[in-house]
C-alpha cells in the first residue's frame, strides 16, 4: 500500500526539516536541567543546554550519524539514531529544525527512495532487491521494515524505522545520514511516487542547502497498491483511471470532495486510498454519498484489504454497498476500493471495464 496510510493514527512530533531539538514542558520547569553533551559518530554535532548544573544526572545523547540536537532533563537519556527529532510532551504540533549541508563534513552518499510494493519479498521488483541489498542504511515506517526479508535486514549495517506520522522526521533522518557520507535507501510500499515520500525528500534536501545531483538521489519505482489490488480483482483499471486518497491529514476535505465530485461524473474508474480510519468515518461516508450521487448503485466495486500480507482480504461488491462496510473490518487504512465506470461488470468474479476493442474489432 502507499505511504499515505502512515498519516492517521499517532500523537507523535515529527521534524519539518533537519535535526531536531525536543523540549518537554516539563524540561522548561524542572530544577534538575543539565547540560547533554550530544555526540555524532558521523555527521554534524550540537550540545543544548538550558542550565549549567551538577553532571551527575546527564546523559549522552548520541547520533551514529547526522547533525542532531537534545536537550535532558534527568537521568534518562534522549537518543536519536541519527540526528532525527525526538518527541516533545509540551505539544503536538511539528518542529522546525536547522541542520544544513553546511553542519556536514564528509563526502555525501547516495540516497535511493525505494518502493517495495505490495508487500511480499516476491512482490519487490529486482531493482528493488538490488538497491536495498546495496545499501549501508535503511529508513523506513516500522510496518514497512518489517516487511523487508532477512537477508536485506542482515546486510545493512544499520536500520532506522519510526512510527505512524513520522514520514518527516525519517526523510530527514534518510538526508542526514546520507549527507554524513553513507549509502542509504528510504522505504515505502508501493511506489515512491505514489502517495509517497520521493517528492518530501526533495523538497528538504533543497531546504537543506544541498543538491539533488550531490545525494546522487534517485528512485526505485515499486507496484503501485491501485496496480497490485486491481490484480487481485480482475482487470477493472485498463480504461482511463484516477486515483484519490480520502486522508486529510495533507489535503482537506473540501478539496477531497471537489475531486471525488469531478472523477466520479467522468468516466474514469477510481482508486481510492486511505477510505478509513478511527479518525475519519466522516470521510469515507461522504465519499460514499458523492460516488452515489454520480454513479448507478450496481456499480461493481472491488475491495482489497492488505494487500499481499497474512491478513488479505479480497471482495467484489456494489457501490450501493459499500456505505455499511464502513463499520466492517475489511475497510481500513491498508484498504483500496477500486470503483468501477458506467462500463465496468462482473464476470466470472472478476471486475472487468471494457478497453474499447470491442468497438473495432470482432472476437
Amino acid at each position: 500500500m502507499s505511504t499515505d496510510n502512515t498519516t492517521d493514527a499517532s500523537t507523535e512530533t515529527e521534524s519539518k526539516c533537519g535535526a531536531s531539538e525536543a523540549q518537554s514542558a516539563s524540561e522548561t520547569e524542572s530544577k534538575a536541567e543539565t547540560e547533554t553533551d550530544t555526540a555524532s559518530k558521523c555527521g554534524a554535532s550540537k550540545a543544548s543546554s538550558s542550565t549549567e548544573t551538577t553532571p551527575d544526572t546527564s546523559d549522552d545523547s548520541a547520533s551514529k550519524c547526522g547533525a542532531s540536537s537534545s536537550s535532558s532533563s534527568s537521568s534518562s537519556s534522549s537518543s536519536s539514531s541519527c540526528g532525527a527529532s525526538s518527541s516533545s510532551d509540551s505539544s503536538d504540533e511539528e518542529e522546525e529544525v536547522g541542520s544544513t549541508v553546511d553542519d556536514f563534513d564528509a563526502e555525501p552518499g547516495q540516497l535511493i527512495a525505494v518502493g517495495l510494493g505490495p508487500g511480499q519479498p516476491e512482490g519487490m521488483t529486482a531493482r528493488a532487491r538490488s538497491a536495498l541489498l546495496d545499501a549501508e542504511h535503511i529508513v523506513g515506517y516500522t510496518t514497512y521494515v518489517d516487511l523487508l526479508p532477512d537477508e536485506i535486514t542482515d546486510g545493512a549495517d544499520d536500520i532506522y524505522d519510526t512510527p505512524m506520522c513520522g514520514e518527516v522526521s525519517r526523510t530527514e533522518e534518510a538526508i542526514d545520514r546520507a549527507l554524513a557520507g553513507n549509502d542509504v535507501a528510504i522505504i515505502g510500499s508501493g511506489d515512491p511516487n505514489v502517495y509517497a515520500l520521493a517528492g518530501l525528500a526533495l523538497e528538504i534536501i533543497e531546504s537543506k542547502g544541498a543538491t539533488a545531483t550531490m545525494l546522487d538521489f534517485d528512485v526505485v519505482p515499486g507496484v503501485p497498491a491501485a496496480q497490485s489490488c486491481a490484480a487481485r480483482v480482475g482487470a477493472p483499471l485498463v480504461n482511463d483511471t484516477v486515483s484519490i486518497s480520502l486522508s486529510d491529514h495533507l489535503t482537506d476535505m473540501p478539496t477531497i470532495e471537489s475531486r471525488l465530485h469531478a472523477a466520479a461524473k467522468e468516466g474514469f474508474t477510481i482508486t481510492i486510498y486511505n477510505p478509513w480510519s478511527r479518525k475519519r468515518r466522516d470521510n469515507y461516508e461522504k465519499c460514499c454519498e458523492i460516488l452515489l450521487e454520480h454513479r448507478d448503485p450496481e456499480t461493481p466495486v472491488g475491495v482489497v484489504h492488505a494487500a499481499g500480507r497474512e491478513d488479505e482480504q479480497v471482495e467484489i461488491v456494489e457501490l450501493g454497498e459499500l456505505p455499511e462496510l464502513g463499520e466492517s473490518d475489511l475497510v481500513d487504512m491498508t484498504t483500496t476500493l477500486l470503483v468501477g465506470n458506467e462500463d465496468t461488470y462482473v464476470w466470472d468474479d472478476r471486475m472487468v471495464t471494457p478497453r474499447g476493442y470491442e468497438t473495432k474489432y470482432d472476437y
